[in-house]
């Protein structure tokens, strides 16, 4: 007898291999055998007709408040995600000393929106130090495994008090220090170390998140932690546009430790070209030996705009502002006053510098989300609010007004404000398929009023696999691959991504037909009653973490078998078969 046997499935295994007709035998948590097999299983899931994939692992979240009161960190469960790697973009809980607690989150909160009132009620602090955070997470059970970085904004802070917090420059004993404590984090278990270095950015008070500006001679000397621990991803938020002498210390890097260095790269509405010239600095840098990959998003970063998001194009009109702050009841029956649209819609408020512009008078790259009964995140030029205003002859602000209203004012506007310069995705196409490439920045439990990207792994195979028709198509194999061996093997979690006896048992089983994500929605479920923006998904017949079932048919079975991975995992050695 085995523990669980999935029969008669399609198996995709995450090694780009062709699909094939096989059964899946799990014992002890890990998978048996891949084949014909023949033994019964304790429990069996008949697979006939469905997709068996490795569980998805996604490598950019941040779930790092959530995960010490939430044991499900949805919406990421809800998507087929196995394991989690959270603490990206050098922002995190730890090391904390305690009177940096609201600091912290106050840092957090700016960052990736996340409520700071949930994060104060949520979060226990029954740690200061990185090994003692991780010892709380193991404390707690999970359905889904979470590993962890140690952020460069938390450790600069705990070392360099304000100075750090400022953006000052580090002195020789300040490095030493924070390479130090980047050591004893990832010997206790830290997959790798983040640091920021995006202008958009900031914390609470409008400063760049430490570290925004740190010298080549700090970020060199926290990575020779990594070198001494002998382990661990260097991993940067980038500005998408990392000038060739910040790409020196990089590759120089990189190449002296043999660890692995990695940045987000998105295009630049600014320099929408300036992604070839990165992917061109990665393959030198490759060649020459450094492990330098592109962290790259299968859609843009899309704010989602409605009455109840975080921002929207009135968010600072006086005619809205007057009644923003009613219970959303309310202000619904405020909104639906004539009087109240008309006054709203006609108020002249000039745009805001920089990116308010756009997120209040970007109506050339606004879209409506749905779109004949489906989700539109390829919208064409001539799909935008601008472009149907026009060709009504009306205000675009009545045209917005009016679908935000759509559902009983839970209506919203799609806005691609990074990664969609030329309103397709063939440069997306591109990225996907260079091998100094890695799939990432989903971002989950981040952005929680206006982003909903934690849905990453559902959309890459419903849209790339199974229904764009704008451009090409990827196939299901690589797809898998992408999201399960590539990205655990980035992180060193050689245990997982792969359905190969000796290996892990975290798998999907997906109805590929009837897979698709939902509608956003906005929930309030978070401590003090925080709000976030999720997307449900369906087509998940089972997802399976070390061998449990922990959801058949999007429903929770209550199990929770995840865990706190600590360090890098070896391969274990292959089991016999049956």
């Amino acid at each position: 007898m085995h523990d669980l046997v999935i029969r008669g499935g399609t198996v995709v295994d995450g090694t780009g291999a062709p699909a094939r007709v096989a059964d899946v035998a799990i014992d002890a948590g890990l998978i048996t055998k891949v084949g014909n097999v023949s033994a019964a299983g304790t429990r069996e899931i008949d697979a006939t007709g469905l997709l068996v994939t490795p569980g998805w692992v996604d490598i950019h979240t941040h779930y790092d408040g959530q995960a010490t009161w939430d044991s499900y960190l949805s919406p990421s469960c809800w998507h087929g995600v196995t394991t989690v790697v959270m603490g990206n973009c050098g922002v995190g809980f730890a090391p904390a000393r305690p009177d940096r607690h609201d600091w912290l989150i106050g840092l957090m909160e700016s960052v990736e929106d996340i409520p700071g009132a949930a994060l104060a009620e949520g979060i226990k602090w029954d740690w200061e130090t990185f090994p003692e955070y991780l010892d709380s997470l193991d404390r707690r059970p999970f359905v889904l495994d979470v590993a962890t970085q140690a952020p460069h904004g938390s450790i600069r802070a705990y070392v360099m008090g304000e100075r750090g917090a400022r953006n000052e420059a580090a002195t020789p004993a300040d490095i030493a220090e924070m390479a130090k404590i980047t050591r004893e984090a990832l010997e206790a278990g830290a997959l790798g170390f983040s640091t920021s270095r995006t202008q958009l950015h900031r914390a609470k008070d409008g400063e760049p998140v430490p570290g925004t500006f740190a010298g080549a001679d700090e970020m060199v000397g926290i990575g020779r932690a990594l070198g001494q621990a002998g382990h661990g991803v260097f991993e940067i938020a980038s500005d998408m546009t990392i000038p060739e002498d910040e790409f020196h210390w990089m590759k120089q890097f990189a190449a002296a430790s043999g660890l692995p260095v990695t940045f987000g790269m998105l295009q630049s509405p600014m320099q929408p070209e300036k992604w070839r010239d990165l992917l061109k600095l990665t393959e030198e840098a490759r060649a020459e030996g450094a492990q330098i990959t592109a962290q790259i998003a299968c859609r843009p970063t899309g704010m989602v705009l409605g009455w109840q998001s975080t921002v929207h194009p009135f968010v600072r009109k006086q005619a809205y502002r007057a009644i923003a702050d009613l219970p959303f009841a309310e202000r619904l029956v405020r909104l639906k006053d004539p009087a109240v649209r008309e006054a709203i819609i006609s108020e002249d408020a000039p745009p805001p510098p920089g990116i308010g512009a756009i997120l209040t008078h970007g109506f050339a790259t606004m879209f409506r989300l749905e779109r004949d009964g489906r989700l539109d995140y390829e919208p064409r030029a001539e799909d935008s609010i601008a472009a149907e205003a026009k060709r009504a002859g009306v205000d675009p602000q009545a045209i917005i007004y009016d679908m935000l209203m759509e559902n009983d004012g839970r209506g919203y506007i799609y806005l691609p404000l990074l990664n969609y310069s030329k309103f397709n995705f063939d440069h997306i196409a591109e990225m996907m398929n260079h091998p100094a490439t890695v799939l990432s920045l989903s971002d989950g439990g981040a952005h929680c009023g206006v982003i909903c990207d934690a849905s990453f792994p559902t959309y890459m195979l419903s849209y790339w696999v199974r229904d764009r028709e704008r451009g090409e198509r990827l196939p299901l194999e690589k797809v898998v691959a992408m999201q399960t061996r590539d990205t655990a093997r980035l992180y060193g979690m050689h245990d997982r991504g792969v359905l190969a006896p000796g290996l892990k048992a975290d798998v999907n089983v997906i109805d590929f037909e009837r897979l698709q994500i939902l509608a956003p929605e906005m929930i309030f479920d978070l401590p003090a009653d925080g709000r976030r923006l999720v997307q449900r998904a369906e087509g998940y017949r089972a997802t399976v973490v070390s061998g449990v079932v922990t959801f058949e048919n999007g429903v929770a079975t209550g199990e929770l078998p995840g865990k706190l991975v600590r360090g890098p995992q070896a391969a274990p050695a292959l089991l016999a078969a049956e």
